[in-house]
């Protein structure tokens, strides 16, 4: 996974605790986690392409979210950037080398690595699935419950 994602998340939860209606500035999002702007604009696009994140142009313009915070999971944010491609790539490897030379009927089920590898990402795309941003914030306001005020503050919303 990219940090992309991690990037995302913290812009999201960023969005979240600012939790108003005026826009923030790509360049503000970047600076305040001292990130390229270039590339967590990349970022944004994407999570506006996947309808997390609205886009307002113009010299207030910025993204605010597009959807409530308990409506947008991890695997929202995680397909949003690195799209819905499975992790895992079965090629079949089984069958080259010493493989090779074995009966097709030994083929017949499903890989026994292939199948082991499916397991792990369903149960890691539900556990992502189960997990929404307002969760997130709920648990970052446990850990350190001054960032949400200091969020407010640095984009001017207190």
């Amino acid at each position: 996974m990219t940090e992309g994602v991690e990037w995302a998340v913290h812009t999201l939860l960023t969005l979240a605790w600012v939790d108003d209606d005026e826009p923030v500035p790509a360049t503000r999002l970047a600076a305040s986690h001292e990130l390229p702007p270039a590339y967590l604009n990349k970022q944004l696009q994407a999570l506006v392409k996947a309808g997390l994140l609205e886009s307002l142009p113009g010299a207030r313009g910025g993204f605010r979210l597009a959807r409530r915070a308990a409506d947008i999971t991890l695997m929202d944010v995680v397909t949003a950037i690195e799209g819905p491609a499975p992790a895992f790539r079965c090629t079949e490897i089984r069958r080259k080398g010493m493989g090779a030379g074995v009966p097709e009927s030994c083929f017949s089920t499903t890989c026994a690595v292939n199948a082991s590898m499916q397991r792990a990402e369903l149960a890691w795309r539900q556990a992502l699935a189960a997990q929404t941003l307002e969760d997130i914030r709920a648990e970052a306001d446990r850990h350190a419950p001054a960032m949400a005020g200091i969020a407010r503050r640095v984009y001017g919303r207190e």
